[in-house]
């Protein structure tokens, strides 16, 4: 073995890039930008009428009017084409951040060419622009953050705000499009430009803020900040100095250190492993001073005595190393299940062979090696959420993982390294183990012949583990396939009851507007929240197969509300009777569709005739005294009315007051669950459920689990599982990079120990 010049950070190979991370922020974006489209909807809208009332021009006010009008009326279609919008035009900027040099900035002009574009295109960009810009200055920590973690997933050295797939310009073009798809009537595409506020827009803050927490959780750079806040004394010493050279730098070169000392520190666990190993070879020639009798003190050697130092350093490493590997293939010829584990607390440990092997550690890499892997191993053991049955199986890699890490140091800098996979493998679908089928579970056979297969073949090809994880993952696979088929028809009445649910809060939103002001008259009000409602739920449901159902149905609402109020002229009264058929049979028609046949039906339309009746033999010719009588008349019952729905939506909410509210953090838990997630559910007798996260609806209020039984699965709606959360009845499973997390705790728990990883640092 020669002696190597390279420094202790090149030991680990350049990590494969990971575009599977960037593509698994795609759903987590679009959910949380989908969520809030229904209140960006409304304060459009609102925002809409009340420029149509304040302009002095009345086609700029007919078109704002309509426009506004348009959007409450119809806020689900609105909806469904943003969502489809958000997530084709994600879907784009990832997939372009993706190819190299497929994404160019769009202010980029350094090719010296030139375009002309239409005034129209050149204003909708400015206005774009200016907003993005403030939007990006809000949020400019949040985005500081995001794309240094991008660029560390795609390892590039930066990534600039015009790159980031997920920027401020992405939401609004997205917004733009969705609106011109929306109305046809072009002429309010101008109108929407200026209405793109801050105050108007969504929350970035909170999305930004879940991408960064997502990418954390896939422990991208996950002491950003941390790393910031122990290196900033640094930083501000050295920003002060530059502060006396050049006062008019400050601002600048303060986010520049600000970013800069956070990504230095960013990779600080895999330093400190990196460090840490190294540190072994170091100790390893320091002990070999005493090799021979004519070397000096360490200050006063020579380049080449170091040399020679290094060199017998290196041959002591190669007879310690061979030793050790004839030692450890001792052991696991004779490593057996059946004569070393009787009981899960029997379980033979790593730490415990240690003392064993004493004789060809040494005191380099391999001793620091050994130290390392049997701490990740006792983490592995002490993790409740493993079963005992897995926890054995396990056991039986420790001799295996262990010369697989000596004989290739990418182990621990590599998440998928074959060894690191195959025990994540097991420790994932570890709860799908079906205990009333015990060792006759396909799966656990699986398993099994896997394991003793690497526990009785390894030798020095690491190309075995890749091949007893495919055929772990092949038959995995085969099993979420079939039950894949099982779920479909769960999942089909999952996502009706969803649509359902989102058609009925449209539906009652649409009524709410027409008889909030409290001037439709009271059986007619009482007849559209308690029965149309369900007429428009009916027409929002259907709109894909029929998409003017919900115009006509809305329609014949509003004629329903004008033909009860007055018709002062003979021409008005003779327009009712005119319409009068048309809008009873449109009446009839949808009832008849949601099956009203009882007799408040007849008693309905009873009513209504009376009130049509009445309208039609009032007096035409009215006196302004009586006019005016009759129009404070009607203004007080309809204050009356909204004064009565005041009362008791403040009652229903102080109801709801009253009901313990479920604290963010749950809410935050249930909504950032991801399908293969395992949870745990205490019963009320007691005993525990395990269930893995099989489909989650698209709106995410509702969650499809199976248990270890394939065949059995049962939904939960979001709100249920918050409150399952809230209530302790519910945990996460930790079972997702066992070895990633034993290997963070291990070198924590080295260091506090004094195993000399502080000073390899330093």
């Amino acid at each position: 073995m020669s002696h190597s010049n390279h420094p202790p950070s090149e030991l680990a190979a350049k990590p494969k890039l990971r575009p599977e991370l960037v593509r698994g922020l795609m759903p987590l974006v679009s959910h949380l930008t989908i969520a809030q489209v229904d209140a960006f909807s409304a304060r459009l809208a609102n925002a809409l009428l009340a420029f149509s009332e304040q302009t002095i021009d009345s086609r700029a006010a007919n078109l704002s009017f309509n426009a506004g009008q348009l959007l409450k009326k119809n806020v689900y279609a609105f909806y469904h084409i943003a969502t489809v919008e958000f997530e084709k035009t994600f879907r784009q900027e990832v997939e372009s951040l993706l190819h190299e040099g497929a994404l160019k900035n769009v202010d980029d002009e350094s090719d010296g060419t030139f375009s002309l574009v239409s005034y129209e295109e050149m204003d909708q960009k400015l206005a774009l622009s200016r907003v993005s810009r403030a939007i990006e200055l809000d949020c400019a920590e949040e985005y500081a953050a995001l794309n240094m973690r991008l660029s560390h997933v795609l390892h590039r050295d930066t990534l600039s705000i015009a790159e980031n797939p997920f920027r401020p310009e992405v939401f609004l073009r997205a917004l733009y499009v969705a609106w011109c798809a929306f109305d046809p009537e072009t002429a309010s595409r101008e109108l929407i430009l200026p209405l793109l506020r801050t105050d108007i827009l969504f929350d970035f803050e909170p999305i930004l803020v879940a991408l960064n927490q997502w990418l954390v959780g896939k422990e991208v750079l996950p002491d950003l900040q941390e790393s910031y806040r122990i290196q900033r004394n640094h930083a501000k010493t050295r920003l002060t100095d530059k502060e006396n050279e050049n006062p008019s730098r400050v601002g600048t070169d303060k986010k520049v250190g600000k970013v800069a000392t956070a990504a230095t520190a960013a990779n600080a666990a895999q330093q400190r492993l990196k460090a840490f190993l190294a540190s072994g070879r170091d100790s390893l020639i320091a002990s070999g001073k005493g090799l021979t009798s004519h070397q000096v003190d360490a200050e006063s050697q020579s380049h080449e005595a170091h040399e020679a130092q290094a060199s017998a350093a290196d041959a002591t490493a190669d007879a310690f190393n061979a030793a050790l590997m004839k030692q450890l293939e001792d052991f696991q010829k004779n490593f057996k299940l059946k004569q070393l584990v009787a009981e899960a607390q029997d379980i033979v440990k790593l730490s415990q062979i240690r003392e064993q092997l004493s004789g060809n550690i040494g005191t380099g890499v391999e001793k620091h090696t050994l130290d390392l892997l049997a701490q990740v191993f006792d983490h592995v053991f002490r993790n409740p959420d493993i079963p005992a049955t897995v926890k054995e199986l396990i056991s039986l890699l420790q001799i295996p993982v262990l010369k697989a890490a000596l004989i290739d140091k990418d182990f621990f800098f590599q998440e998928q390294h074959p060894a690191r996979r195959l025990i994540d493998l097991l420790s994932r679908y570890s709860p799908a183990l079906d205990k009333n089928k015990g060792s006759e579970d396909p799966l656990y056979q699986t398993m099994q012949k896997n394991v003793q297969r690497v526990s009785q073949e390894f030798d020095r090809e690491t190309s075995l583990f890749d091949e007893v994880v495919n055929d772990l993952e092949s038959f995995i696979d085969k099993q979420e396939q079939a039950s894949a088929q099982t779920l479909q028809v769960p999942i089909q009445k999952a996502i009706r009851k969803e649509k359902i649910k989102q058609a009925t809060i449209t539906a009652t939103h649409d009524v709410a507007i027409r008889v909030g002001s409290g001037e439709v008259v009271a059986f007619i009000e009482t007849f559209l929240e308690d029965r149309w409602t369900k007429v428009l739920t009916l027409a929002y449901t259907v709109q894909d197969q029929k998409p003017h159902a919900v115009t006509d149905a809305i329609q014949t609402m509003d004629d329903l509300i004008w033909s009860v109020k007055p018709k002062i002229t003979l021409q008005e009264r003779q327009e009712l009777l005119n319409r009068l058929p048309t809008i009873l049979a449109r009446l009839n028609k949808w009832l008849s569709l949601i099956k009203w046949e009882a007799v408040d039906r007849v008693q309905f339309f009873a009513d209504l005739a009376e009130c049509h009746a009445s309208i039609v033999r009032a007096p035409l010719e009215l006196s302004p005294e009586r006019q005016l009588e009759l129009a404070v008349e009607a203004a007080q019952k309809a204050t009356e009315r909204r004064l009565e729905k005041r009362a008791a939506a403040e009652q229903a909410a102080l109801a709801e007051c009253s009901t313990p509210a479920i604290a963010e953090e749950h809410i935050t838990t249930v909504m950032q669950l991801e399908r293969g997630i395992w949870l745990d559910f205490s019963k009320d007798n007691g005993e525990s459920l395990k269930v893995r996260l099989a489909w989650v609806s698209p709106m995410r209020s509702l969650y499809i689990f199976t248990s270890s039984q394939k065949e059995k699965s049962f939904s939960i709606a979001a709100n249920e599982l918050e409150k399952a959360f809230s209530e302790q009845r519910v945990k996460v499973l930790v079972l997702d990079k066992v070895i990633d997390r034993a290997l963070h705790d291990a070198l924590d728990h080295l260091s506090d120990a004094g195993s000399g990883l502080a000073e390899a640092v330093l």
